[in-house]
């Protein structure tokens, strides 16, 4: 929750690695502890884990609605998944700890993208942050428009992106460890939350650009966002690429 506000005069490279960064490395040791150290008391900690996932979810995706910063509106969505992560852990043993371990990879690489598209929007400066300033994005930049909605769109969890496959993961995780209520809860902050997400989209499409300035990008910066987007793809086309590496890190380290 302070990180929305405590990074909103930061560059946007910092607010990025606060949503990915610092999310990815805190839940690692969050699964080492409570399935290595506190595993035998998985019952004692379930319920409270339950009862943040659920708050986290519903308070992340009202929150994000309210914000008219694009900046914040993917930091406070980050609290939102976080929620979604705690579904998966909320499962524990091996299918939970994959579960939370693909959808920290992939949503890592959603993030970024997205940051990464918003600081080259922002290209002079941090003023450009309004949601009024991607009206029209797709007739400036048709490249920064695309990957944008790619992102956003599997942001929302929608197929066949990556952000699906993550998804469908935690809460089969879920369902399969009898928390169907939470999947339930998890399933309508979802829909809440594509709300956000796809009005972004509709502004970027569906409105004029009231600044007709053409956004330029550097080569280097192209391939920045292009990287994530492949992977974004990749990882819900084919994610058994990335299940691979997650059963063995969640058999070997957790």
């Amino acid at each position: 929750m302070w990180t929305p506000d405590a990074y909103q005069g930061a560059p946007t490279c910092v607010t990025a690695f606060m949503s990915a960064g610092t999310k990815v490395a805190a839940f690692a040791a969050f699964l080492r502890v409570f399935n290595v150290a506190f595993g035998g008391l998985a019952a004692d900690w379930r319920p409270l884990v339950w009862g943040l996932a659920a708050v986290t979810m519903v308070a992340g995706s009202v929150l994000a609605i309210a914000q008219t910063d694009v900046k914040r509106m993917l930091a406070y969505s980050s609290i939102a998944h976080a929620g979604f992560i705690l579904v998966g852990a909320t499962a524990a043993g091996s299918r939970g700890v994959e579960a939370v371990l693909f959808y920290l990879a992939v949503y890592a690489t959603m993030i970024v993208g997205a940051f990464g598209v918003v600081m080259l929007v922002s290209v002079r400066g941090e003023a450009n942050l309004s949601l009024s300033s991607y009206a029209g994005l797709a007739r400036r930049s048709p490249f920064l428009a695309a990957v944008l909605a790619l992102f956003l769109l599997s942001l929302a969890g929608i197929p066949p992106t990556a952000g699906f496959i993550a998804k469908v993961a935690v809460f089969g995780a879920a369902v399969q460890g009898g928390y169907w209520p939470l999947v339930l809860i998890a399933v309508i902050a979802s829909v809440v939350a594509a709300f956000f997400y796809l009005r972004v989209i509709v502004l970027m499409y569906m409105q004029e650009p009231a600044d007709k300035e053409q956004i330029e990008r550097a080569p280097a910066a192209a391939v920045g966002v292009a990287v994530p987007a492949i992977l974004t793809i990749l990882f819900g086309v084919v994610p058994g690429l990335l299940f691979g590496l997650v059963h063995s890190a969640s058999g070997f380290r957790f």
